[in-house]
């Protein structure tokens, strides 16, 4: 199967001032154009075949400045959370309701108000990226490198299932802003081969697929990724 590249998008005017977008039109802020663009550099030479990300302004910029050359696919299944009642409140209020800890230790059982439950927001999510990985391996090969872009608890929520951890563990996950996981998808199991990671994304291009591709290297493998 092909390889994803999970980027979360530069830093924002919200991410800076503590504020809950959602789903609200928020852009990048300088220091989150500056993260696209370094990110843009990190993925330059890789042979990347499709590109596709949430349809928020905040990752449509990042991919334009991270992939110029790009034509994203817009998919809402990438799309942020729906924090309902929540978006645009800040962060430090949010944390004195008791929805809060739910969130925190159970977000599997929280629903926010006249919004989204984090279970529906991972199942389609989960749902959008494995659709999209096998398209693009029909499409393109087993070898083929392929970008989403979107947003921290989503990507937390995809790395989560790719890990086999309940979506109750997902907040033991980082995603920071311009950071990349990337997971490799297989037809036994996934492998996560990177999670938050800001370093040098060359080592990304894929092995060639054999018959034992799917199977975990017994004994931790010679490196390149699996």
């Amino acid at each position: 199967m092909a390889t994803l590249l999970l980027l979360r998008h530069g830093r924002t005017t919200a991410n800076a001032t503590g504020v809950l977008a959602g789903r609200q039109p928020v852009e990048l802020d300088e220091t989150g154009r500056a993260q696209a663009r370094r990110t843009g550099e990190r993925l330059q030479g890789l042979p990347v075949a499709t590109v596709v990300t949430s349809p928020l302004i905040r990752c449509r910029q990042t991919v334009e400045l991270a992939l110029p050359e790009a034509v994203p696919a817009l998919d809402e299944g990438l799309i942020e959370c729906g924090y309902g009642d929540w978006e645009g409140k800040p962060l430090k209020d949010l944390a004195q309701e008791p929805l809060w800890q739910v969130v925190q230790q159970h977000p599997s059982a929280a629903v926010f108000p006249n919004g989204e439950a984090m279970a529906a927001m991972s199942a389609r999510a989960v749902a959008t990226v494995r659709a999209w990985d096998a398209k693009v391996t029909a499409e393109h090969g087993p070898d083929a490198l392929w970008v989403a872009c979107s947003h921290g608890d989503v990507i937390k929520a995809i790395v989560a299932d790719a890990l086999g951890l309940h979506l109750d563990q997902f907040q033991r996950l980082v995603a920071d802003p311009a950071s990349v996981a990337v997971i490799r998808y297989t037809p036994t199991r996934p492998f996560v081969v990177r999670l938050n990671d800001a370093s040098d994304l060359s080592g990304l291009v894929p092995p060639k697929q054999t018959a034992t591709s799917g199977d975990a290297a017994v004994g931790g493998g010679a490196g390149g990724g699996v």
